[in-house]
């Protein structure tokens, strides 16, 4: 990312921000337990903001293919939303299971953005990085390799769902997308919400198999897949470990930066700001569960600034509730909107300690 695209964060001297908004910070509690009688409040003004979206539910999964692989079975699925909409998933499962099958612990893996409409949830097949020394790096093989029962589902206009909103197959990419939001705020919904609400109905899935140990499920992703991650496991409490790459965006300085275009329009939940709520109050819902935030320092869709208010505000939220080492924000000052390699080495870390090492039917909080 260019440097000249990193714009410094500004208010206006008597600490407005664009629109006349007043800018502010999240208190920290005084103890964990004044933070634990504030989750519930926090949860349920989230959901309010997300618009009129019906509770998660279970869903009914069908498995249209299955596929062998060298080491895992790579299962096709489908289910109804319960809101007229299909949504089409790939579950990968490590051999070894029989019909006695161990609880394995397992990954929700979100996918990105990144304007591939059409990719999806075969992110999991695709080269994650560019340079991974002389290997090309697979995310969905190389999960399940580690032993974990890997799901990924397309989210709204993304993959098998990209031309199946209201307008059909008139319209492909942004239009796709923008389409989706008008009509969802017609219905007194946000895109987001939607997108939550079906990553809510993936991870209801993943904990009613009979192969997936229900204390050891872990969210991450990258870019918006990353966001996804957040807010699913601020939303959850039966996701336990969280990893986060590239995108950390408190949204106070997203829009003192002039940096709000970085991000799509499924994005924005409308009245967040004006509830007092940023992204360390979102974030600090997960605690104490474990959390791992990769940042690039020259992402500007995520202004170094906020992510180092972030990272500051849920480390002393963690040491309240004496779990230091269940969060861990990490930035690479020299990066901008990237997951490298060195973030897939500290991201296979975190989960091999928080999640997959975890003893069976145990929780690491």
């Amino acid at each position: 990312m260019d440097d000249d695209r990193i714009v410094p964060p500004r208010e206006s001297p008597d600490g407005l921000l664009f629109g006349g908004f007043k800018a502010f910070r999240v208190p920290l509690p005084q103890s964990a337990e004044d933070w634990r009688k504030t989750q519930p409040q926090l949860r349920a003004k989230l959901w309010k903001l997300l618009g009129d979206v019906p509770p998660p539910f279970t869903p009914r999964v069908e498995t249209i293919e299955r596929r062998r692989h060298s080491g895992f079975e790579e299962l096709r699925i489908r289910f109804a939303n319960g809101l007229g909409d299909s949504v089409y998933g790939c579950l990968l499962v490590p051999d070894g299971g029989g019909r006695n099958p161990e609880r394995r612990p397992a990954v929700l893996y979100h996918h990105y953005h990144g304007g591939k409409y059409e990719q999806g949830k075969e992110e999991l097949f695709r080269p994650a990085f560019a340079e991974f020394g002389n290997e090309t790096l697979v995310t969905g093989p190389a999960l399940v390799r580690e032993g974990y029962v890997v799901l990924a589902i397309d989210a709204y206009g993304f993959g098998e769902r990209h031309q199946r909103g209201p307008t059909g197959n008139r319209d492909r990419g942004q239009a796709v997308e923008a389409a989706l939001f008008k009509t969802f705020a017609w219905q007194g919904r946000t895109l987001w919400g939607m997108i939550v609400h079906d990553d809510l109905l993936a991870l209801n899935y993943l904990l009613s198999r009979d192969d997936v140990d229900p204390a050891r499920v872990a969210a991450m992703g990258m870019s918006m897949g990353a966001t996804r991650s957040w807010w699913a496991a601020a939303l959850d409490d039966r996701i336990r470990c969280t990893v986060s790459a590239a995108c950390l965006t408190r949204y106070q300085d997203l829009l003192a930066a002039g940096s709000v275009n970085f991000h799509g329009i499924y994005y924005f939940v409308p009245g967040v700001l004006k509830e007092q709520i940023d992204t360390e109050a979102i974030c600090g819902l997960i605690a104490p569960r474990a959390h791992l935030t990769l940042s690039g320092g020259r992402d500007a869709g995520s202004p170094l600034s906020g992510v180092r208010t972030i990272n500051d505000f849920e480390e002393r939220l963690y040491a309240l509730f004496d779990r230091p080492k269940h969060y861990r924000g990490i930035v690479y000052e020299d990066v901008g909107h990237a997951y490298t390699p060195e973030m897939w080495r500290e991201t296979i870390d975190f989960l091999r300690t928080h999640l997959r090492d975890v003893p069976p039917n145990r929780s690491s909080e």
